[in-house]
């Protein structure tokens, strides 16, 4: 009977998902009125709810723990409390994003639970400190305006910051990314990278000339010099396509992103020469089977993973994750493509993409140009971590060894996404105010919005509410 239930409930979870990512690109339709953009949020809280209480029932029928249920019921209240004070304290909030957010973090304390119940409780009291905190963001966003005077501030900050990481910081997997304080882990590179793009966008905010690019560009290729020299090549690669994208999009210069990707090219090449975890993980992507014993294993598992779960998975606590190495963090995403299946996996994939698409159009509607530069450079943060972690499982890149934002295990990395969703809601919030600023628009270029238009991003923002 049990075997049964448990086989019923993962097409029923399959398919309470689709539904709920469906409704993501529902809701960009045009011809929605409000009432039905708000039922189709309401509809996409039922179908997380019901996700979210079939994958515990499940888990509790596996495993007769009491304890499950107990979990369960306490993040219920967490994300019912979540969005309806969003919806008390902002009025114009994208409850879009509020709810892929909640959607996202009950996914990955679903599949932490079933793989660690220890460290899914711990990254469960991480997130109710973080939301505690994000809460605020966009009133703070709202009325502190002196946030793109510091731009400088942002930068020693962060050198400061990785500087650390790199003398003093524990070394894990050949790269050292954290260290340890009062005996929690901090990973400082997660929130630097928030605080680059705030002073890349204030850089490029005050001027565009040469002279500001060249400034600009030094302090970024140091951030870049001291990640490499860590060994986190993985964040290194985040913070330089972050920079060659946002750079373009400030000077509308194509030779600097050009000669940014070929500068990129020639420190790739530098770094497969200099480091040897860098050959290890590129022999691994080449051709995995020939060194499942060493190292190709973990890519082999992932690999094994995916394709035993198939297009509809073993389901919850059918399968084998355990023998991924790392799997909570860098290999999440084919723990729940095993026992989930391939097409949950693909919708999860499709709710990050809706985000992104999300951040992309509020950047494309903001007025001011400090927060154009900085909600575009926070969406490609997000955009491309999602884009490594994926692309390293299913070796479709080399591992990179980052995480899936709000899904993965790492405090570090889920307090600084669910800062990023909060400032982009203070920027969704503050933009029928902007026309009153005085901040520096970004020259629109007329083919440019001509094919906004034809992609349909030259929405109006009320539209995506």
């Amino acid at each position: 009977m049990s075997s049964i239930f448990c086989e019923v409930s993962k097409y029923l979870m399959i398919i309470l998902f689709a539904l709920y990512t469906l409704e993501c690109f529902f809701v960009f339709r045009k011809k929605n009125t409000k009432e039905r953009r708000e039922a189709i949020f309401r509809r996409q809280n039922i179908w997380m709810l019901l996700l979210h209480l079939d994958g515990y029932l499940v888990l509790f029928d596996q495993t007769d723990n009491p304890t499950i249920l107990l979990f369960y019921g306490v993040q219920v209240i967490f994300f019912l409390i979540v969005i309806s004070t969003y919806k008390l304290l902002y009025e114009n909030a994208a409850q879009l994003l509020v709810n892929n957010m909640c959607m996202l973090m009950a996914i990955g304390f679903l599949i932490l639970t079933r793989l660690s119940f220890t460290k899914a409780a711990k990254q469960f009291t991480i997130a109710v400190g973080a939301m505690i905190f994000a809460l605020g963001v966009p009133f703070m966003i709202k009325k502190i305006r002196f946030i793109r005077k510091m731009t400088w501030l942002y930068a020693v900050v962060g050198l400061l910051a990785l500087l650390i990481v790199a003398i003093l910081g524990a070394t894990s997997y050949g790269a050292k990314i954290s260290y340890t304080v009062a005996g929690i882990s901090l990973q400082p590179s997660e929130f630097v990278k928030i605080i680059f793009v705030f002073f890349v966008a204030g850089m490029f905010h005050q001027s565009n000339s040469f002279r500001q690019v060249v400034i600009t560009t030094v302090v970024a290729a140091a951030h870049v010099i001291v990640l490499v020299a860590s060994k986190d090549l993985g964040g290194a690669l985040i913070f330089f396509v972050v920079y060659i994208t946002m750079l373009y999009v400030a000077t509308g210069n194509p030779f600097y992103f050009i000669g940014g990707l070929l500068s990129g090219s020639v420190a790739a090449v530098i770094a497969y020469r200099l480091f040897s975890h860098v050959r290890v993980r590129v022999v691994a992507w080449q051709d995995p089977i020939s060194v499942i014993d060493n190292e190709g294993y973990q890519i082999c598992q992932s690999l094994f993973a995916i394709g035993t779960g198939g297009w509809f998975g073993l389901g919850l606590n059918q399968g084998s994750p355990g023998k991924i190495p790392v799997v909570e963090q860098d290999f999440v995403f084919s723990a729940i493509a095993e026992e989930l299946g391939g097409v949950f996996a693909i919708c999860l994939i499709m709710v990050c993409m809706s985000c992104f698409l999300m951040f992309l159009n509020i950047a494309m509607q903001l007025k001011d140009s400090f927060y154009k530069l900085v909600a575009l450079g926070l969406g490609i943060t997000y955009g491309f971590q999602v884009f490594l972690t994926v692309g390293g499982v299913i070796k479709f890149i080399p591992s990179t060894g980052v995480t899936l934002p709000l899904v993965s295990y790492g405090g570090s990395s889920l307090l600084s996404t669910i800062i990023i969703f909060a400032i982009i809601q203070g920027f969704y919030i503050l933009r029928e105010g902007e026309g009153g600023q005085n901040g520096r628009k970004l020259t629109k270029n007329p083919q440019t919005v001509k094919k906004r238009k034809a992609t349909g991003f030259d929405t109006k923002i009320e539209d995506l509410r």
